[in-house]
């Protein structure tokens, strides 16, 4: 990748080389890893790693942690170790398809894996000029493939966490299968009043809880913008600035 630029997360806490030109992670990413459940010492597989945005976010707010990204594009997961290193946050990149993961991976289990998987399908709209941008953005493996990959590293009681945009929602539900329960849904909506463009997704290897669509959680504060700057509420500024978890209903 000929030139990048260093984009702040976490109220710069994170310094993160990403693409000047093609795909960058944001808010997205901070979100899905703020949405983790995982604790000191647990192991955790982020599918779809990109440059380690959401990685490392993670392994900023939970030490001691055991992470594995899983990349298809060599650039990104080239860049995905140089940000881990730089961040001094232990992070093993793996290059591979998901779909097809090289034996050593298929021989480990995690306690949690997550991904934010390409939002677009190409068959209801345009590609990105941006061959990178394209790669992750554009649904090239179906969602279905994402939750089975994820399955199979699970170990069980293991969990799933996933951002995915909201008109998604059917097809993600449709591909949840008898190995994960206990799902829960936590839609984002920008403002009160407003439909969630977003939704976070919870499921457990294993779980027998029923399904729960919980209320929105509203990330800007007021009806509209109304001034310089962000408008975040003060959860998702704790989030987005002080790398705190997702406040995710009880």
């Amino acid at each position: 990748m000929s030139q990048t630029r260093c984009d702040a997360f976490l109220g710069g806490r994170l310094r993160i080389e990403q693409p000047a030109r093609g795909y960058r992670s944001g808010m997205d990413a901070v979100l899905l890893a703020a949405a983790v459940p995982a604790r000191p010492g647990q192991s955790v597989l982020e599918l779809g790693c990109g440059a380690g945005v959401a990685s490392l976010c993670l392994g900023a707010r939970v030490a001691g942690l055991v992470q594995t990204g899983v990349e298809l594009q060599d650039s990104y997961a080239a860049l995905a170790r140089q940000n881990a290193a730089a961040n001094g946050i232990a992070l093993e990149v793996l290059t591979a398809d998901l779909s097809a993961p090289p034996p050593a991976l298929r021989a480990r289990i995690y306690d949690h894996v997550c991904a934010n998987p390409p939002y677009f399908q190409r068959d209801r709209g345009s590609a990105a000029p941006d061959p990178a941008r394209e790669a992750a953005q554009g649904e090239a493996t179906p969602l279905a493939a994402w939750i089975d990959a994820a399955a199979r590293r699970l170990t069980p009681g293991g969990w799933l966490t996933l951002i995915q945009r909201a008109e998604r929602l059917p097809d993600l539900l449709a591909a949840l299968d008898r190995r994960l329960g206990s799902a829960e849904i936590l839609p984002l909506s920008p403002r009160a009043g407003r439909s969630a463009k977003l939704v976070l997704l919870r499921a457990r290897k294993g779980g027998r809880g029923t399904f729960c669509l919980h209320a929105p959680l509203v990330l800007h504060a007021g009806e509209r913008h109304e001034r310089d700057g962000d408008s975040y509420t003060p959860a998702l500024t704790a989030v987005l600035r002080q790398g705190a978890a997702l406040p995710w209903p009880a």
